[in-house]
């Protein structure tokens, strides 16, 4: 059985007993943000980190802030917060989503759940048309899902993002509401 990810209250039970939810990011998240913000193999293909501390409180602090257009979730698995995900919405009909999970949670299908939640929400609540989202070439993982949840593959963007090992491409994967 696939496993999901509802909100809070409509949190369901998969995959021997594991819940995967979303919530609104809090400022008491700023700890366990950092646990997985600091490491690495979670920022390999990110412009950021790995974090200090006092980054992920800067993250965290603007995060919790940001206006009704950019919704940062934070991923809750069995009552533990595992990661974070975004929703933004852009002009009158387009959405992005963004996400990201625990390294010693990867390959358990929770990227894929939460993605899924997003384009529900961004497709029924915002009554968004087309939802997209992007990634490094080189993360397989990420690009693995976007496809699972059904965005295609449309294109790769040249020198979008200035990371550790210097210009980052990234590939474009979108999703329309009828699709």
């Amino acid at each position: 059985m696939a496993l999901q990810c509802r909100t809070e209250r409509e949190s369901l039970n998969y995959r021997g007993g594991m819940v995967v939810t979303l919530r609104p990011l809090t400022l008491d998240d700023i700890d366990a943000v950092h646990g997985w913000a600091q490491l690495p193999e979670s920022c390999r293909y990110q412009p950021w980190g790995p974090n200090t501390y006092e980054e992920t409180q800067q993250y965290v602090r603007a995060a919790v802030h940001y206006g009704k257009d950019h919704m940062v979730h934070a991923v809750v698995v069995d009552g533990e917060v595992v990661g974070t995900a975004d929703l933004t919405l852009h002009g009158p009909s387009t959405g992005e989503i963004g996400y990201g999970v625990h390294p010693r949670l990867w390959g358990q299908g929770i990227a894929t759940a939460v993605a899924r939640e997003l384009l529900r929400r961004g497709f029924t609540e915002h009554g968004r048309h087309r939802i997209f989202g992007t990634c490094d070439p080189r993360n397989v993982a990420s690009s693995a899902v976007m496809r699972k949840v059904g965005m295609r593959y449309e294109g790769r963007m040249r020198g979008t993002a200035l990371i550790r090992d210097g210009w980052r491409d990234s590939d474009l994967y979108a999703i329309l509401v009828d699709d």
